[in-house]
């Protein structure tokens, strides 16, 4: 992206507006947790579209998951702004550069990571302008951008550990790089922020990129580039708006609301797959007897499972789970019987999530545009796009900025 395409502050509002609208009209398809519902959440509302979510195969679901379109017809009786959604969701693809870097400056990067870097960098307007890279981690983007224009950089990172496996690998590629161990959320670290540098975050958590957002507010930044994840990652319970719109809006989000965009993956491995299909089927089961045991209609939470429980029985995962909510701990158990009841459930949860999907990135463009309206506040003119396709990675939104 050498040369930006600013939004006009107006279409910026425009957009927002409308999301915001659409988004709070249809809360009720997308604002709840399937794994808590017994039964399908519209069955009474909406018991012909449940009918047609029922009659869908397994083989029916995959296809509708990857083709957005289908999914949108299928679905339009009952959300008839289902396309206007889809389509206020769009971002255009940006141009990225070439860079020019020596053999081996993937040493040590997964590849899949490496080229999320490369696509991240070479949308970033080039410049000569020094560069703070934030939750910098070992510094492998700063690395890169060191190594393609010369630039200076300062990485910060909160970890001691990765700062200083980040100095060793500057080292070995021969660029000076200074390594700052410093917590993000710091009065200190917003110490390095300044009106001549640009500030970058590749997939900085939650409020570790509205942090930087905010740093750069106060000290007045010069540019900044950010590509956001894990929006649900907050300190506390409640999403809190940037930006004046957002807070006067009709949307309210709580944390579990802020992973739904958070679904959309890159598709793992068939063995993955599968671990994760009997962990879904076994928490579903074991939230069905955990209601008959404790006589309580309502969901029970289960900590992270280790993965190698999973190669065990269904019955061990009911004892591990009912000693972590002290709840009595079975000697036998009718495996098939719950098993079927989580069966069921899954499938209803299967058929949920299917209509959420269309929720999906409108919700993580409202959030987007959020975050670009509250820069756009500040004084700044306001860039976005995708900086690679989805395949490399879901979490594809780059939000650029410059001071007026």
């Amino acid at each position: 992206m050498s040369d930006p395409k600013f939004i006009e502050p107006e279409q910026l509002e425009r957009w927002f507006q409308r999301l915001d609208q659409l988004l709070f009209h249809y809360r009720a398809f997308w604002q709840l947790q399937p794994f808590h519902c017994c039964e399908m959440a519209w069955r009474d509302s909406h018991p012909q579209l449940c009918e047609l979510l029922d009659a869908l195969t397994d083989e029916e679901i995959l296809e509708l998951e990857t083709d957005h379109i289908a999914l949108i017809n299928l679905l339009s009786p009952w959300l008839e702004d289902a396309k206007a959604l889809a389509e206020l969701a769009e971002l255009p693809a940006l141009e990225a550069r070439e860079l020019t870097l020596p053999p081996r400056t993937d040493y040590g990067i997964p590849g899949r990571k490496w080229q999320q870097i490369l696509a991240f960098a070479g949308t970033v307007p080039q410049s000569q302008k020094p560069l703070l890279e934030w939750c910098a981690g070992k510094g492998h983007l700063g690395r890169v951008f060191a190594l393609a224009d010369q630039r200076s950089i300062t990485s910060l990172e909160w970890q001691q550990s990765l700062c200083k496996d980040g100095e060793e690998l500057a080292k070995r590629a021969h660029v000076d790089m200074q390594f700052v161990h410093c917590d993000a959320f710091s009065p200190q670290a917003a110490g390095y922020i300044a009106s001549d540098n640009h500030a970058v975050a590749l997939h900085a958590c939650g409020d570790l990129h509205t942090s930087l957002m905010r740093h750069w507010s106060l000290q007045q930044g010069g540019r900044i580039s950010v590509s956001p994840c894990c929006y649900h990652k907050l300190q506390g319970e409640a999403y809190q708006p940037m930006s004046i719109s957002a807070q006067q809006g009709q949307l309210r989000l709580n944390k579990s609301d802020l992973k739904l965009p958070l679904q959309e993956t890159v598709t793992a491995g068939a063995g993955v797959q599968r671990h994760r299909q009997t962990e879904l089927l076994w928490r579903m089961a074991f939230d069905e007897w955990q209601r008959d045991v404790r006589g309580v209609d309502e969901y029970l939470p289960v900590p992270n499972v280790r993965k190698s429980l999973l190669t065990e029985s269904f019955t061990e995962f009911v004892r591990w789970a009912a000693e972590c909510k002290q709840l009595p701990v079975p000697t036998t158990l009718e495996e098939d019987r719950w098993l079927a009841l989580g069966q069921q459930r899954l499938e209803n949860v299967k058929r949920m999530e299917l209509v959420m999907h269309l929720f999906r990135r409108p919700l993580e463009l409202w959030l987007v545009l959020d975050r670009a309206l509250y820069l756009q506040e500040q004084g700044a003119r306001v860039a976005l796009g995708e900086f690679c396709e989805k395949h490399l990675t879901p979490r594809n939104i780059f939000i650029h900025a410059e001071r007026i």
